[in-house]
């Protein structure tokens, strides 16, 4: 379960390094600190395998636990693992970079891109960016609020958001600043790491700013004022695991003991309360370019909403595991699921391994 790989995560981080609306009003605070000019640059690592049946390492698959699955604009392939670093497809040769080669961390749990297509690693012990050439990694000797970072998104002005073990934090390119997320009041919350942690930040088209607190709801942002929810007010679970808006504008829900919902911006709907989903562990929210809405049940398998039904796919229907940690539909509209046991794809027909359909492979 992700549960047991937040433990698991949790000791990494000492070895590696409906819808009441009434609490906001709250000012926003921050703080600003430069980078400094000491911030070591590395040239990427070689190739580390050549074309061939099998991998060179890692069991003869990619990575055995996959967190983020990315695809960039030039079609490029990206892995972020759970503790083997960065792997990339570059359309001719697959490559491994670690930490040795520059990254921050070997444990690598969100990936994103900007508008100039610089690509940029959450990674256990910062934040790491990679211009095409060179990976420069920031940390918190640069003013970054926590070196482990959970999550990250980028707003319409380009501004990255970075949610840490440790807080929030916002990066410009040139300047951290950090953003200081209150929370709902909740009694007897129980945060799996830290009362502090953001392990997702959601921007929706509005551009208002949802923050998942560990343990303590979320907390959403306007620009201007605070507004909260928890089970006092509609959500399933005060755990939230994961957020994310669909191109109709709902938000979909995953929690950690609650199941699955939906916030149309006044009620809430929960469809596993109705029994509808199997699992009370829900996330890996996302969207295909037909419309539907994939996400995983701890241990069930995962599901596709076409806007009418659900439909299940377990290991029965060619998944390599039950347990799901993230779905990426690349550009040829395979859907990419991240498993316990290496990669599954969904080619729009079937479910197979990816290590028999891999480009990388002959």
């Amino acid at each position: 379960m992700k549960l047991q790989i937040l433990g698991v995560a949790f000791s990494l981080i000492f070895t590696t390094s409906c819808n009441q609306k009434g609490y906001n009003k709250i000012p926003q605070k921050s703080s600003e600190t430069s980078p400094q000019e000491n911030n070591q640059e590395f040239a990427p690592f070689p190739d580390y395998t050549e074309k061939t049946k099998k991998h060179a390492t890692f069991n003869g698959k990619v990575s055995e636990f996959i967190w983020q699955i990315y695809q960039d604009k030039n079609a490029h392939y990206w892995f972020g693992t759970n503790h083997d670093g960065i792997l990339s497809y570059d359309n001719n040769s697959l490559k491994h970079y670690t930490s040795k080669d520059g990254i921050g961390g070997n444990a690598v749990r969100a990936i994103l891109e900007d508008q100039e297509g610089n690509l940029w690693f959450g990674t256990s012990n910062g934040l790491t960016n990679y211009n095409g050439n060179i990976f420069k990694n920031y940390t918190v000797a640069d003013g970054l609020i926590d070196n482990e970072i959970w999550s990250l998104s980028i707003d319409r002005n380009g501004l990255i958001w970075i949610g840490t073990v440790g807080g929030v934090s916002t990066f410009n390119g040139k300047t951290f600043k950090t953003f200081e997320v209150p929370k709902p009041q909740i009694y007897n919350a129980e945060p799996m790491l830290s009362q502090n942690r953001v392990s997702d930040i959601l921007i929706d088209k509005d551009n208002e700013i949802w923050f998942v607190n560990d343990g303590y709801g979320v907390t959403k942002y306007d620009g201007h004022t605070f507004e909260f929810y928890s089970k006092e007010n509609g959500l399933t679970d005060n755990s939230v695991a994961d957020l994310f808006e669909d191109s109709n504008g709902t938000i979909w829900i995953g929690t950690y003991y609650g199941g699955v919902s939906t916030y149309d911006g006044n009620d809430f709907t929960n469809f596993t309360e109705k029994g509808v989903i199997k699992g009370i562990e829900t996330y890996n929210f996302f969207e295909d370019k037909k419309g539907n809405i994939w996400f995983s049940a701890e241990n069930q398998g995962v599901y596709r909403y076409n806007g009418k039904e659900f439909k299940l796919y377990t290991m029965a229907d060619g998944l390599a595991t039950n347990g799901i940690q993230s779905i990426f539909q690349d550009h040829k509209g395979q859907v990419w699921f991240s498993t316990w046991d290496g990669l599954s794809l969904f080619d729009g027909t079937q479910i197979v391994n990816a290590s028999e359909r891999e480009p990388w492979t002959d």
